[in-house]
């Protein structure tokens, strides 16, 4: 419980508050789950839509691929399984996104108070890659007042939006219309400009713009240098699914063999799965803006394959380390992907210069007893699965080829060298985030390292000094929870059947109906509200002790608690004494002292029977309300290069 010192100053400050809400501290955007989705319980479904998208500027597609670390760290998921927290954005944005049509809501959504604070004074900026991170900066720096141009490679925007997501997963209708709504910003796109083929960084530079982004992603597969790995029918994962998602799959075989375990891989086995008679009647992003529908030739058409196509899944983990999320799996088996696990490739076999097979060798512990990754082999248990294709999707790689020695931009392992705090390169002017910065993670690690990119970029552009600082409050807390609560089960949107769905590109996951919706969003725990107790009126009756539905209340002696080092520390304090002078106090002393009530907080459900049993009313049920903004500071960021230190970007500058 958290102790009262007068009326709002609380024991842990309010770091330790925030962190309570699990939710919202995981989201790398810090997006207020707990607060949509408590919204979407009370039918309040716009509101719910304006808090999804106030730090997220991809949150309708957040709402389908989003890795969702929220739901890896909701605190429901201690006591059963958390809450379907993306689904329940899906829920919201469908309606108020701009997939509804109306981006009105869109762009009344953002939430202002995390850009700076001062404006920009219209100087062009160039943005390289229109995928996520780059996006979300020209996001940002289009509502500071930046002129802002995006060069984009391919013919279409979205990055590994449309190049790496299956159209089934994610529809490019969405993509477009979530682009679509930045752009409406005032954003200008070019696409089919590719860095270091049609222009140079020097040539941005001379045409007047004053601040670089590369956000030009991971482009490139790996493959394991394989015995046979050049054989025909070989691909890298990348290669296969831009293929695919552009509507001009890659000739496979009716066997089938994908390496890797992780989302990609089954993206990849999923979409391979799937015939082609699917894409020919499927609409690409270019199909769409052209309003053409799709018609493949004749020749294509004979790649159809037949109904006895098998796709295998080959990967070094066991079953429960597999980094693939467990509905990937799930659905993966249910559409006929064939699993091999604790299986490492060790050769491609060859008949006529084609594939013939894969030899695997049992792999007896991926890691180390260090976790790291270090598997092991057991050479004597062989295995050969016959297969005319085999697709590697074990990772992604960079294509740094458009650096130039005159851009000042160095690499750093195949990847571009940036200051970790503000994402600035070695060239002043130049900027980069996302995964050519970090390497592959998840969209919404992109997208917050994007709005750290933007503001330095701001920083850099004004000569100021952008911070976030956290407001804070307490208020008593008036709520109900819906009867029931504690017993709701977690349930997933409709989900077409599996044969539907492996036989088609259309999305395989519908969106909840209302009361379902409202239904699992009732099972939020409401984190952010928190029982207080207030030492000076309590009587020490124990009520709360005897009350309590999840026995997380108990009174303990003092002796007990000096048990932890944690606890020795606060008896100590309470007796003023450091702490190595508890060891000359005996312990009959120390409970004739007293004892303190503990809680176990995290699996408190907030059902405020404590508060309502508490005869003094020493126990209240509160809420933490806290929020994020961005302030200007005096002077410029100390962490930032200015044009002034580099005679390169000052002559750039004009």
């Amino acid at each position: 419980m958290a102790e009262a010192n007068g009326q709002f100053g609380l024991i842990g400050g309010a770091g330790y508050w925030m962190e309570m809400v699990k939710c919202q501290d995981a989201c790398p955007v810090h997006t207020d789950a707990c607060g949509y989705v408590n919204a979407i319980a009370l039918g309040r479904d716009e509101d719910a839509y304006r808090i999804a998208r106030a730090t997220n500027p991809f949150a309708s597609i957040c709402g389908r691929v989003c890795g969702a670390p929220c739901e890896a760290n909701c605190r429901r998921g201690s006591l059963d399984q958390p809450v379907s927290i993306r689904a329940l954005k899906r829920f919201v944005t469908s309606q108020y996104g701009p997939e509804s049509g109306d981006v009105s809501h869109y762009v009344a959504g953002c939430n202002r108070e995390m850009l700076p604070p001062n404006r920009g004074d219209y100087e062009a900026v160039a943005i390289i890659g229109a995928g996520v991170a780059g996006m979300t900066v020209a996001h940002d720096l289009a509502i500071l007042g930046y002129k802002v141009t995006v060069f984009e490679a391919h013919s279409t925007p979205g990055g590994m939006l449309t190049a790496g997501v299956p159209v089934f997963r994610l529809p490019r209708d969405l993509v477009m219309a979530e682009i679509n709504a930045i752009l409406s910003l005032g954003v200008e796109l070019k696409c089919n400009q590719r860095l270091g083929r049609d222009f140079s960084i020097a040539e941005l530079r001379a045409q007047g713009y004053k601040a670089v982004f590369l956000g030009v992603g991971l482009p490139k597969g790996r493959k394991l240098d394989l015995p046979g790995a050049d054989l025909a029918g070989v691909y890298d994962g990348m290669d296969f699914l831009r293929a695919f998602n552009e509507g001009s799959p890659l000739p496979v075989g009716k066997r089938i063999i994908v390496i890797g375990g992780g989302n990609v891989a089954y993206d990849v086995a999923r979409s391979a799965v799937r015939p082609l008679e699917a894409l020919e009647k499927h609409e690409t992003v270019a199909d769409m803006e052209r309003g053409e529908s799709v018609a493949y030739d004749v020749a294509r058409s004979a790649m159809r394959l037949s109904d006895d196509k098998e796709v295998h899944v080959v990967c070094l983990e066991k079953r429960s380390e597999m980094p693939a999320d467990e509905i990937e799996v799930t659905e993966g088996a249910e559409e006929g992907l064939i699993l091999h696990n604790s299986r490492g490739p060790r050769g491609i076999v060859g008949e006529n210069g084609k594939v013939a097979g894969l030899r695997t060798v049992e792999c007896t512990a991926v890691f180390d007893a260090n976790g790291r990754f270090s598997p092991t082999f057991d050479e004597g248990n062989v295995e050969v699965i016959p297969a005319d294709t085999i697709i590697f999707s074990i990772g992604q790689s960079s294509d740094l080829s458009f650096l130039q020695p005159e851009d000042g931009v160095e690499s750093l392992r195949g990847l571009i060298k940036v200051d970790p705090q503000t994402y600035q390169t070695t060239a002043p002017d130049v900027f980069a985030c996302g995964d050519i910065a970090h390497g592959p993670r998840l969209f919404i690690h992109a997208i917050r390292s994007a709005q750290i990119a933007a503001r330095s970029m701001h920083d850099y552009l004004r000569g100021t000094h952008t911070q976030e600082v956290v407001q804070s409050s307490w208020e008593k807390a008036s709520y109900t929870m819906r009867e029931g609560w504690d017993q709701l089960r977690r349930a997933h949107p409709p989900v077409a059947a599996a044969r539907e769905r492996a036989n088609s590109l259309q999305v395989i996951e519908d969106v909840f109906p209302a009361d379902a919706a409202r239904e699992q969003a009732a099972r939020c725990l409401r984190c952010n509200v928190n029982t207080v107790f207030e030492t000076t009126i309590c009587v020490a009756c124990t009520g709360c002790v005897d009350v309590c539905p999840e026995n997380l209340i108990r009174l303990t002696g003092l002796d007990e608690l000096c048990t932890t080092g944690e606890g020795r520390e606060y008896v100590a304090g309470l007796l003023g004494v450091p702490p190595p002078e508890l060891d000359k106090v005996a312990t009959e002393e120390l409970k004739a002292l007293g004892g303190v009530l503990l809680k176990d907080e995290s699996i408190c459900i907030r059902c405020g029977l404590c508060a309502a049993r508490c005869p003094s009313h020493a126990i209240t049920m509160q809420r933490f309300n806290y929020r994020r903004q961005c302030v200007s500071l005096p002077g410029g960021n100390p962490r930032l290069k200015y044009a002034a230190e580099s005679d390169m970007a000052a002559q750039s500058r004009g």
